[in-house]
């Protein structure tokens, strides 16, 4: 047996739990899109199935029908056997990058993401020179080609790169006057490149909570894109260094404000070492100290509602695949929202659908993405809210397309802008009543 197929072997059993039920057909985005046996999770394990057997080989079509996933969790959720078939479907993938390598376009990304100083450079100067390429459209974070770019939709409705990256913007160390602890704050790519106001708000918040921030110079992206593309070698180099960064801060906690970075820390790393005792055991601990915003601030930090302002609006709340099916963080954004006066919270009927992201999945596919980003909003639609609330920054980006192509008005926003929005409403209404 060959070298990629023998990746394979240890999920043989795995995969033949499923018993092609179909029930991942009815939750399946793409599936329900394409209406195709081999875009499903039952048709994808039949497929590896058939390497293992010999029926099939590892080719380009096998590599391209395995790409075709959000990796949304949606079939393991729903899955009677308890099959991962998401998990399964990665490892395929894993196997069709030892058989054949990266596809030429993610091997020269991945490279240039790879090289920190590199990759920080080329997106600095995208966020200086940007204004010449993207036109801002007249609504927050939003913006459209100038000119064609290969493989970008001209149509597509993206964010613009920040000027300063948000580790630009602020030390190394954020103090504040009595902390009650110390907690890392990582910032990721997209929201230190791009969603710069996300970090601030999380800054801001965790600042009104007497909570001193240590944000690493040194941390670089969380691997995901890397991970969730095969390469596990390349994903294991990101995973040690922010492993290594991040427990030289002496932080009591690591907080993310994505959900997919802080599964990438809380579910990825710790099972990356097996083979190394030393990198395992810090990723553990790395692990257990880490949280997504929403769930450090209503389970740990349990923050403050006293000093809150009202913010009047009618929010409804699209809950990201990694935070919903990943950490299992639903309960606590609402609780933030909740807290917060005159904010009302209206549900969709479905806000765990995924939205079509999928990270990279809709900048090569970007069609299907818009017709799965289009139920969406649709449910957005039918709740009739003035504001979107998730927290994650690629599903922020595609909602904010959808919601432009839709000739929708309403704003989608990370939940913890909403709470940041609220204690800046607190503290101009305390600086409102007059001295007696």
């Amino acid at each position: 047996m060959t070298e990629d197929k023998e990746l394979l072997t240890d999920i043989q059993d795995a995969i033949a739990n499923c018993m092609k039920c179909g029930n991942c057909m009815e939750v399946c985005p793409i599936y329900k899109e394409l209406n195709l046996e081999s875009q499903v999770a039952r048709g994808k394990l039949a497929l590896i199935e058939a390497v293992l057997t010999g029926k099939a080989d590892i080719t380009e079509g096998f590599d391209k029908r395995l790409a075709m996933c959000l990796s949304c969790k949606a079939c393991a959720d729903k899955c009677p056997c308890g099959v991962k078939a998401d998990e399964l479907i990665l490892r395929g993938r894993q196997a069709a990058v030892k058989a054949r390598g990266l596809h030429p376009i993610k091997k020269n990304v991945f490279k240039l993401l790879s090289n920190r100083k590199l990759f920080d450079f080329t997106l600095r100067m995208a966020g200086l020179f940007g204004p010449l390429q993207m036109k801002k459209l007249p609504r927050r974070m939003a913006a459209i080609a100038r000119f064609p770019v290969p493989g970008l939709d001209r149509k597509r409705v993206l964010a613009p790169f920040a000027a300063t990256p948000l580790l630009g913007q602020f030390p190394t160390t954020v103090k504040v006057a009595n902390p009650k602890m110390k907690v890392a704050f990582f910032a990721g790519c997209t929201i230190n490149y791009v969603y710069t106001d996300i970090g601030q708000s999380a800054i801001n918040v965790l600042k009104a909570n007497d909570v001193e921030v240590i944000l690493p110079a040194l941390q670089h992206c969380c691997g995901t894109p890397v991970y969730m593309a095969g390469d596990v070698d390349m994903a294991r180099a990101f995973a040690k260094h922010n492993i290594e960064t991040f427990a030289q801060t002496g932080a009591d906690y690591i907080v993310a404000a994505c959900g997919s970075c802080a599964e990438a820390f809380k579910l990825e790393y710790p099972e990356m070492f097996h083979d190394d005792p030393v990198l395992d055991e810090q990723a553990k601990n790395i692990a257990a100290k880490t949280y997504e915003i929403s769930e450090f601030l209503t389970d740990v930090l349990h923050f403050r509602t006293d000093s809150l302002g009202t913010v009047n609006s009618t929010v409804t709340v699209h809950d990201p695949c990694h935070m919903a099916r990943g950490l299992k963080v639903i309960r606590q954004p609402r609780e933030i929202l909740k807290a917060i006066p005159g904010l009302k919270i209206v549900e969709m009927k479905e806000p765990a659908r995924c939205c079509g992201a999928g990270g990279s999945f809709s900048l090569a596919n970007y069609e299907i993405s818009r017709k799965i980003n289009d139920r969406k909003i649709a449910d957005i639609r039918s709740t009739n809210a003035d504001t979107v609330a998730t927290s994650c920054g690629s599903c922020r980006m595609h909602i904010t397309d959808g919601l432009v192509q839709n000739s929708m008005q309403q704003e989608c926003f990370h939940v913890v802008q909403l709470l940041d929005k609220a204690y800046q409403a607190g503290t101009d209404k305390k600086r409102e009543i007059p001295r007696r």
